[in-house]
C-alpha cells in the first residue's frame, strides 16, 4: 500500500480519484488544489507517489516537479487531456513516470500506478548506476594522472608507478584515489 498525494484543481474529481486510490489499495496522504509549494508540501507529507489530474500541465507545475525530482524524487502519475508531444516530453523530462492522455480512468488506476512505480524504480536504478560509473571513471582519471606524474618525475614504468601508489595507500590506510589526489596536489604545488 502506497501513500499518494493527489493534486487536482477540481474538488469533485479529486473525490473520485481518492475513491479509486482507496479501492486500488492505496492510502491518500493529502489532496492539494495546485502544485504551488509542492516541494515544501512533499517534505511535510512525505508521500510515496504523486498523482496529478490536469487539463494540461502548466510550466510552473513542470518546474515544481523538476525541482522535486532533483531533490526528493518520487513516482509521478499525470492524467491529462493534453496530447501535445512537446508537453508530454516536458512532463517526462520533469520527472513524470506515467503520463496518461484523456484524463483519469478509475478502471486503469491500479495498473497505471503500478507501471509508474516500476518505471520510476528502474529510472532511479539507472541514475545510481550512471553516478557510480562516473565516480569510478573520475577516480580512474585521478589515479592515471598520479601514475603519469610518478612516471615522468621518477622515471618509473606504469606498473612500478601503480605499485608505488598502492603501497603508499596501504601504508597510510587510505583509498588509492585519495593518495593519488594528494600526490597530484603536491606535484601542482611543487611544479
Amino acid at each position: 500500500m502506497a501513500s499518494v498525494l493527489v493534486i487536482d484543481e477540481s474538488q469533485q474529481r479529486a473525490v473520485q480519484i481518492c475513491g479509486g486510490l482507496i479501492q486500488a489499495g492505496h492510502q491518500v496522504a493529502a489532496v492539494l488544489p495546485s502544485s504551488l509549494e509542492l516541494v515544501s508540501r512533499i517534505e511535510e507529507i512525505k508521500p510515496d507517489i504523486i498523482l496529478i489530474e490536469t487539463e494540461s500541465p502548466s510550466r510552473d507545475t513542470l518546474e515544481h516537479l523538476a525541482v522535486m525530482n532533483r531533490d526528493m524524487p518520487r513516482p509521478v502519475v499525470m492524467f491529462s487531456h493534453d496530447s501535445d508531444q512537446a508537453t508530454i516530453r516536458s512532463a517526462i523530462r520533469s520527472g513524470v513516470a506515467a503520463y496518461v492522455v484523456d484524463g483519469f480512468d478509475i478502471d486503469r488506476l491500479r495498473a497505471v500506478v503500478d507501471v509508474a512505480i516500476a518505471r520510476f524504480d528502474e529510472h532511479q536504478a539507472l541514475k545510481r548506476e550512471l553516478a557510480e560509473s562516473n565516480r569510478k571513471l573520475s577516480e580512474r582519471k585521478i589515479v592515471e594522472k598520479a601514475k603519469g606524474i610518478l612516471m615522468k618525475t621518477r622515471g618509473m614504468d606504469e606498473e612500478a608507478a601503480y605499485g608505488a601508489l598502492r603501497k603508499l595507500a596501504m601504508e597510510r590506510s587510505q583509498p588509492l584515489v585519495k593518495v593519488a589526489g594528494n600526490l597530484i596536489d603536491m606535484a601542482e604545488l611543487l611544479l
